[in-house]
């Protein structure tokens, strides 16, 4: 038994021995996942550009900063809406708002009133 070379190629991972460079685990190239991600990604921007002034854009982007979720959420919706063809023109920021707190409508919070 022969134990790995720290100096070949091998035992660093950077080549096989058919001479081919390695793979990621699922079988794609580690590019392609990126690439479609950067292209999913350059698409939803472009549709929201299309479906929202830039002072709703500007808010959605400062949402993504503190709650990604919830800007994902949001995203995906106004998405869904415009390639059904429920959004017509541009939505406004105060419209933006409506959708954001009817987005948020389950949480409640609950007042005690002390008597």
């Amino acid at each position: 038994m022969s134990f790995p070379n720290p100096d070949e190629p091998e035992y660093h991972g950077h080549s096989h021995n058919d001479g081919t460079e390695p793979h990621s685990h699922d079988g794609s190239e580690p590019h392609e996942h990126s690439h479609n991600e950067a292209e999913i990604s350059a698409q939803k921007d472009q549709i929201l550009k299309q479906i929202l002034t830039s002072e709703a854009r500007s808010r959605l982007n400062n949402i993504k900063m503190v709650k990604p979720e919830l800007s994902n959420l949001v995203e995906q919706y106004l998405i869904g809406m415009a390639t059904q063809g429920k959004i017509r023109g541009q939505l406004t920021d105060d419209q933006l708002k409506q959708i954001l707190l009817s987005i948020q409508q389950p949480k409640r919070d609950f007042k005690i009133n002390r008597i």
